[in-house]
């Protein structure tokens, strides 16, 4: 059975990360001595939940954490730093401190380190998150030990349930846009007037017209849906916030 640690102290332990190109040792006690921290791990960089869900669920609350009194959000895998360093990139996870656990002594001494050998990943962390205050475990949120890859417990959002059950959520934000095009730019400055960060794909550059027109119905852009919900072009956009206030 995996240990829970709560109320224990984290390992002690140096990890071995890259910083421009030169190698830097980094101690636990840099990384939680004085702070609050989450940290989430997981069996490995550039895996299917890992990259779709676990890493970027951490990376977009970010900043709902840090209002919520987190000082930093830390993804612990056992991988080397290149790996790493390579997969945030990837993810662009700029709200995220990747830390390599390349010997697995950190998660061995968390008793998290498992044989994933049928996989032919060798010795892995299994999945969990907890929230470290100076060092101090408060709380873990460990994945049920069942075949695969169980992935329950351990999401940012459960995590944020626990330290504030009332935080308000992030809204979900995604607009259709044109290079160029002044319609869009007052749309996404409206977006970030009101402090809504977004996505966005570009008509005729990444998606057809028809793609737009399959997914809106409307030929033109901007095209701003905010929670799975369509607003619809600047206009709109300018008369929802009016609604919101």
């Amino acid at each position: 059975m995996l240990p829970n640690k709560e109320g224990q102290r984290v390992p002690n332990v140096t990890f071995r990360t890259r910083q421009n190109n030169e190698w830097v040792n980094v101690t636990t006690d840099e990384l939680f001595k004085g702070k609050t921290v989450i940290v989430f791990a997981l069996p490995g960089a550039f895996t299917p939940t890992c990259s779709s869900s676990h890493l970027p669920e951490y990376n977009e609350l970010a900043k709902t954490f840090k209002e919520n009194g987190v000082d930093e959000i830390i993804c612990i895998s056992v991988n080397d730093a290149f790996v790493m360093n390579e997969w945030a990139k990837a993810q662009d996870a700029k709200n995220i401190r990747m830390i390599p656990d390349g010997n697995g002594e950190f998660t061995a001494g968390m008793g998290m380190l498992v044989d994933k050998s049928d996989l032919g990943f060798g010795k892995r962390s299994w999945r969990y998150s907890m929230l470290v205050k100076d060092g101090v475990i408060e709380k873990m949120f460990i994945e049920p030990e069942e075949p695969g890859d169980p992935f329950k417990v351990s999401d940012a959002y459960t995590m944020l349930n626990y330290i504030n059950p009332n935080a308000a959520k992030p809204k979900a934000v995604f607009l259709f846009s044109k290079e160029g095009c002044p319609f869009c730019a007052r749309a996404k400055a409206m977006l970030k007037e009101h402090g809504l960060e977004y996505e966005e794909v570009y008509v005729g550059k990444q998606v057809t017209t028809r793609a737009l027109r399959a997914a809106t119905g409307a030929k033109t852009v901007p095209q701003v849906f905010i929670d799975g919900k369509l607003i619809g072009d600047s206009e709109a956009l300018a008369a929802y916030f009016e609604t919101q206030k």
